[in-house]
């Protein structure tokens, strides 16, 4: 594909008006965003130590007997490492083991309509309601998980949990990706990750130091307070204001921005009215749907491709995650090491893009997760340090996935459809972080297979990431015509 001289880029006004891609007045607010995403990772990962493996033993009539017998009328718990999770509060063992993987799929079920939805509102009534709004939410019933009496009382409060949480991580990144400029989103999406591994680092600190499940819960809960500030210090995205006719809110939005940008402000107003007008002259495009992206063969080959990897990176990311508390040695150190691995394995994913590709770098990070994987799940002599090693590593390379998958996705798909195609990625791979609590929970029959599994998918999404082009360096697809030839060779594209 060969990008046309027949159609110059119109300047992005708003951006044009701030004077910057990403100056002083965009940056405050980004990071201060960023803040909204450490409960993605609280919220998301917390059920390693919610359900954390906990010895059990029959009570009545003596030890000896099987706990998940008839004749075992009472079952106790070693309470030596956790006063009391969900597991020993509500008996989820033997036949009710299943229950706590249950409530974790929930929340990725909570988190994936939480995006859906909130999206849609959040382009109807703008950025910023809909995003307080899930703060708020996800503060209430964050703290109302902690005082659920009842299992199905705290599944529901978790799932409404992770909805809020789904919708603050769509909303908050839209109001990023609508005031920075082209040049800096790409950094801004991949560094918009690190919040999440943060959240995902600290969590070791409140399970070590809280060892009863309801304050662990209640104290990463308790720290959305802050984000009530954001009712006063967060704007709306005045690009969102622009577009639906909003001019006078927008203005007054880019004169405050242009002020911390040091930025002359005298003319924001007339280039705002003059940008107003061209959208409301400009003819509406015609865009593409979501069908669009099967009816060609190679966009339909890129599309699935693509989408495999979102599901891949989930399932591997979560399952894991969750796997390493199963693993020996201590829990606390082994989950910190691997969540803190996080924080490198989204930074190094800016200059491996950048570098090497998107395509190349995608296809190492899932091989070094597939073969650490199966490294643990079928060498039969490692110690506890490097089964926890191996675990890290597969986790690590997952970490390197995630950022690359949404900037590759988003050059992927062509424009028309791209909000489509991204958003059927993230719907695929909400439903591997859905199912991978269940293949986690499998290490009860063998602690071998949830890495098989997991280094098995990881292999398999290194081979697909050779059915779709490198996207670096080249313009992105505009046509649904486009994204069909995008990444052909000229001969097939000729045929």
């Amino acid at each position: 594909m060969q990008q046309r001289a027949d159609k110059p880029t119109r300047p992005d006004p708003i951006i044009s008006i701030l004077g910057s891609d990403l100056g002083p007045w965009q940056l405050i607010v980004c990071l201060w965003i960023f803040l909204s995403k450490f409960p993605t990772g609280w919220v998301q990962i917390s059920m390693v130590f919610l359900q954390s493996p906990i010895k059990s033993s029959c009570a009545v009539p003596d030890n000896s007997t099987d706990v998940c017998s008839v004749e075992c009328k009472a079952v106790t718990y070693d309470r030596s490492i956790f006063q009391e999770n969900i597991i020993s509060e509500w008996n989820l063992t033997c036949e009710r083991q299943w229950l706590s993987s249950l409530a974790q799929s929930f929340v990725m079920i909570g988190i994936m309509l939480g995006n859906i939805i909130f999206g849609l509102f959040a382009d109807k009534w703008g950025r910023r309601p809909m995003f307080v709004s899930a703060c708020v939410m996800q503060l209430i019933f964050g703290c109302l998980v902690s005082a659920s009496p009842w299992f199905w009382l705290f599944v529901v409060f978790r799932f409404l949990d992770g909805f809020a949480t789904g919708a603050t991580m769509s909303t908050g990144f839209t109001i990023i990706m609508e005031i920075v400029g082209k040049s800096k989103r790409e950094i801004m999406a991949i560094l918009y990750q690190i919040p999440f591994n943060l959240g995902h680092a600290t969590l070791p600190l409140f399970a070590y130091f809280l060892r009863h499940w309801r304050w662990y819960h209640l104290a990463f809960s308790s720290f959305s307070v802050l984000y009530l500030l954001f009712y006063w210090t967060v704007p709306e995205s005045p690009r969102w204001l622009l577009t639906t006719g909003r001019t006078d809110r927008a203005i007054k939005i880019l004169e405050a921005g242009c002020k911390r940008n040091n930025v002359p402000t005298e003319n924001v107003r007339a280039e705002l009215e003059e940008a107003a007008q061209i959208i409301a002259a400009t003819p509406t495009a015609k865009k593409g749907n979501i069908i669009d992206l099967f009816r060609h063969p190679y966009l339909c080959q890129k599309t699935l491709a693509m989408a495999f990897n979102w599901l891949v990176v989930c399932l591997v990311y979560y399952g894991v995650s969750q796997h390493i508390s199963h693993l020996s040695g201590d829990i606390f150190m082994n989950v910190a090491i691997g969540a803190t691995l996080g924080v490198p394995g989204t930074l190094i994913c800016v200059p491996m893009t950048k570098y090497l590709g998107r395509r190349i770098t995608l296809f190492l990070s899932n091989a070094l997760s597939g073969v650490a994987l199966m490294t643990l799940a079928f060498a039969p002599s490692l110690n506890s340090t490097m089964t926890v090693g191996m675990a890290t590593i597969g986790l690590f390379g997952a970490s390197v996935t995630f950022p690359n998958v949404y900037l590759y996705g988003g050059e992927l798909f062509p424009t028309v459809v791209r909000n489509s195609g991204v958003g059927l990625c993230s719907f695929v791979g909400r439903v591997g972080s859905i199912i991978a609590p269940f293949i986690s929970g499998m290490s009860t029959r063998g602690l071998w297979i949830p890495p098989a599994v997991f280094g098995g998918f990881s292999l398999a999404a290194a081979a697909s990431v050779f059915l779709m082009p490198e996207t670096r360096g080249f313009p992105l697809p505009e046509t649904i015509e486009d994204g069909e030839t995008f990444g052909k060779s000229k001969k097939e594209s000729n045929l």
